[in-house]
């Protein structure tokens, strides 16, 4: 089967992104399958291209990649129009390249123009991929506000699913969230992965001198609003004004707001709170594993709580117990397999949860062998690589 996967952020575990795709991709080379991804260059990859159009192959994988670099630091103007150029030169990759089916992978929703012409232009099979719900979380985040843009993005988005012969979200609440809205019955959940072999293998390492003697708290992805980096500033402060001596909270990364909250522990004395620079998945695993808890903050929107966050998956794979503060599928997940803890989205109740599980040593200790646990039985890569697979396969031959 030939496969082309539209998909604007490819990186290998080199990079410090998400390696769904090259998992996934990888894994169906091997099978006997022909895969050619589709991208651009993103910060966070460790991808390079040497041409505006550039042909490369890493492990079979065959990949167009298209010289637009994105950056979480651009400007919303900015990355608006590296979404644009990167879909509309893509349209050329769907008119000509061979293919039994094609997977346009969202957010950006503007992928679903490619993704549209292969269904309307080539008449050949599409997938649509839900890693955000778009539009809905770019207006509750305040992002788009022109009443005529949002009436247009939802026009849009209802024509995306409504082309594709399958969509793929990356959780059960994103699933959930289209049928309740649209009644389709063509949609299934495959979650984001975690790479066990990576993860899950204990690492010994020199670690960074915050690390010594204390319980750390670790954040790792993108540091911003949508992250909700402000909250765990907060949360921080509030145990150092407090006088803990035992928690430092340490986040890994960049974005936006990483320079402003660096700056601003400096000025104001918090020295339990931390950021280190983005470094390579591979190196970033003897940190997670050494943490006393992983924490996924997101901001307080209702669409946030359908979200599927690599670092979930990641932290469980190396056995360490999180805290989050959705308010949907995640929080229902942690409660069910004991593996996790949800808190309001609030600094106090934040740092009185994080004072409180301190105490509570024992009950970490089993959450963190649950997490290990259900990672390996639900996360796997190779075991949602096939579940896709399968998916793609039986969507073809329909």
């Amino acid at each position: 089967m030939k496969i082309v996967y539209f998909y604007q952020y490819f990186s290998t575990p080199k990079g410090a992104w998400s390696t769904r795709v090259y998992d996934f991709a990888k894994q169906w080379v091997s099978q006997g399958h022909e895969v050619t991804v589709v991208t651009s260059v993103y910060a966070k990859s460790d991808l390079k291209a040497y041409h505006f159009l550039d042909d490369q192959q890493i492990e079979g994988i065959s990949l167009k990649v298209i010289n637009i670099k994105i950056d979480n630091k651009q400007s919303v103007g900015r990355r608006v129009f590296t979404f644009f150029m990167y879909s509309i030169i893509s349209c050329w990759y769907a008119m000509t390249l061979p293919m039994d089916i094609a997977i346009a992978s969202s957010g950006p929703i503007s992928v679903g123009i490619p993704g549209l012409i292969v269904k309307y232009v080539r008449n050949k099979k599409m997938a649509f991929e839900v890693r955000d719900i778009w539009p809905d979380a770019v207006i509750e985040l305040g992002v788009m506000q022109n009443k005529w843009l949002i009436k247009f993005a939802y026009v849009f988005e209802k024509l995306c699913y409504y082309a594709a012969d399958v969509i793929i979200t990356l959780s059960p609440g994103m699933k959930d969230n289209i049928e309740k809205r649209f009644g389709y019955t063509k949609v299934i959940s495959v979650t984001n992965a975690a790479n066990l072999s990576l993860f899950a293998t204990p690492v010994e390492a020199i670690l960074p001198s915050c690390f010594q003697g204390k319980k750390v708290i670790i954040y790792t992805g993108n540091i911003g609003k949508t992250n909700n980096s402000d909250l765990l500033y907060d949360a921080a402060k509030i145990l150092n004004k407090f006088g803990n001596k035992e928690i430092m909270v340490v986040l890994v990364g960049d974005g936006q707001q990483r320079i402003e909250l660096s700056e601003k522990a400096k000025l104001e004395g918090v020295n339990n709170f931390v950021i280190l620079d983005l470094m390579p998945k591979k190196d970033l695993v003897a940190l997670i594993q050494h943490s006393y808890l992983s924490i996924i903050p997101l901001a307080d929107v209702p669409i946030l709580s359908t979200s599927s966050p690599n670092k979930l998956y990641e932290s469980l794979a190396a056995g360490v117990a999180v805290v989050q503060t959705t308010q949907g599928w995640i929080k229902d997940f942690l409660i069910e397999h004991k593996c996790g803890y949800t808190v309001s989205a609030n600094a106090s109740d934040l740092a009185f949860l994080l004072c409180s599980l301190l105490e509570r040593k024992n009950e970490v200790e089993v959450y963190a062998k649950n997490a290990a646990t259900v990672a390996q039985r639900f996360f796997d890569k190779d075991y949602l690589a096939t579940q896709m697979l399968n998916c793609l396969v039986k969507t073809v031959v329909a």
